[in-house]
């Protein structure tokens, strides 16, 4: 058993250990992944939107989220066109610049660009550069079956990398400590939801994110530690509007665009790591561990741009997701270059008018460093809302 990677937050008050969660988020270092390596440990980055991490994690790696970074793509750039999002780029980059050192990766075909990553991670490094293909028609009576022997597929590369076999008993384990950080990020988010002025949409963020950068042990007992004292904080309600945010389901809003939005309303939920909280539910522990995974992909997820699922069609899901959060108005976003988010905005806005829900639509990238135009354009539809 590899040492924690994580012990800053410990024995902390609730304002510093978000610091030291906040430190960590912004660390371009990535220093839990190189102690998680300097103790033996071994690492899989995975791209975005969503991967199953328990088949890693059942294989005793440590899964890394790879979202990007607000770096500079000092050697990315030379190998894409300048046409294509800054997640993309930025990522190669944490692999050519040895910021993250890694045993293999894997993307998916979410888009054109990101099919094309493991070719473009292939031609620089040695290591096994994979495709995880996600089921394209998830309305398929194969697709299950499908997924399945995909999640299969995963396992025998990572059983080759790490020497060993990873048995059943392994993946139940796996799932059962995934289940157990589901259910905690769904506390998160319902505390959000439910009392947004006892966790602001910043601190929330935080606080999911750093599931990509640990063990998830310890970032199960970062929430089951932080979660009560949350709880207990001394904060009131304001009079603030409530808003759904959507557009961060691949690359990232920059932290501080989040704490600009929380300044100015309440964020009661959002679409932010969408796949760190993709299965809603608990995922079966009886039975074939990596069939009951893709059925719960597949039939107790959560919706996203890059998945098609004519089950639920994704105006329709947002109009849900802004109901159930009990939400007055939505926030509309995309990253710069995003061809799924860009889309789904004319869909949404469109569906948005016709329910009769206020909006705001902006536009992103990783390395903003300025948001007083959004702050400012901000304030004004929120006070448009509060004073008609």
């Amino acid at each position: 058993m590899i040492a924690r990677v994580f012990d800053n937050w410990r024995g902390k008050p609730l304002v510093e250990l978000l610091y030291e969660c906040r430190e960590l988020l912004e660390d371009t270092t990535f220093p839990t992944v190189r102690r998680w390596r300097q103790a033996g440990g071994k690492v899989v980055g995975h791209f975005q939107v969503y991967f199953p991490e328990e088949i890693v994690h059942a294989a005793g790696m440590l899964p890394f989220k790879m979202r990007g970074a607000p770096i500079e793509t000092v050697q990315a750039d030379s190998r894409f066109g300048s046409y294509l999002c800054s997640v993309l780029k930025t990522s190669l980059e944490l692999a050519l610049s040895h910021s993250v050192e890694l045993e293999m990766f894997v993307t998916h075909p979410i888009c054109d660009a990101a099919r094309n990553l493991a070719g473009v991670f292939g031609r620089n490094f040695d290591y096994p550069c994979q495709i995880l293909y996600l089921p394209q028609n998830a309305n398929s009576r194969y697709a299950v079956t499908y997924l399945r022997d995909e999640y299969a597929r995963l396992q025998r590369e990572l059983e080759m990398i790490t020497g060993q076999p990873i048995d059943k008993a392994r993946l139940r384990h796996s799932l059962a400590v995934f289940n157990k950080n589901r259910a905690l990020l769904r506390e998160l988010y319902a505390l959000k939801r439910d009392a947004p002025w006892l966790v602001t949409a910043d601190e929330a963020y935080v606080l999911t994110a750093v599931a990509g950068l640990i063990p998830r042990e310890e970032h199960n007992e970062l929430l089951s530690t932080v979660l009560p004292l949350l709880r207990k904080r001394d904060a009131h309600p304001q009079d603030r509007v409530r808003v759904v945010y959507e557009g961060g389901f691949c690359e990232q809003p920059p932290l501080d665009m989040i704490r600009t939005i929380a300044r100015s309303c309440y964020v009661v939920d959002d679409d932010l790591l969408i796949g760190l909280r993709w299965i809603l539910e608990d995922v079966p522990l009886d039975g074939d561990p990596l069939h009951n995974l893709a059925e719960a992909y597949l039939e107790k997820s959560s919706y996203s741009p890059v998945q098609h699922d004519l089950r639920k069609p994704k105006e329709k899901m947002l109009l849900q997701r802004i109901h159930d959060a009990r939400a007055g108005a939505a926030i509309i976003t995309a990253a710069k270059m995003c061809e799924p988010g860009l889309e789904e905005q004319v869909a949404y806005t469109h569906a948005l008018d016709e329910a009769g829900i206020p909006y705001f639509i902006s536009e992103f990238e990783e390395n903003m460093t300025s948001f007083d135009h959004i702050e400012i354009q901000l304030e004004t539809f929120v006070e448009n809302i509060l004073f008609e």
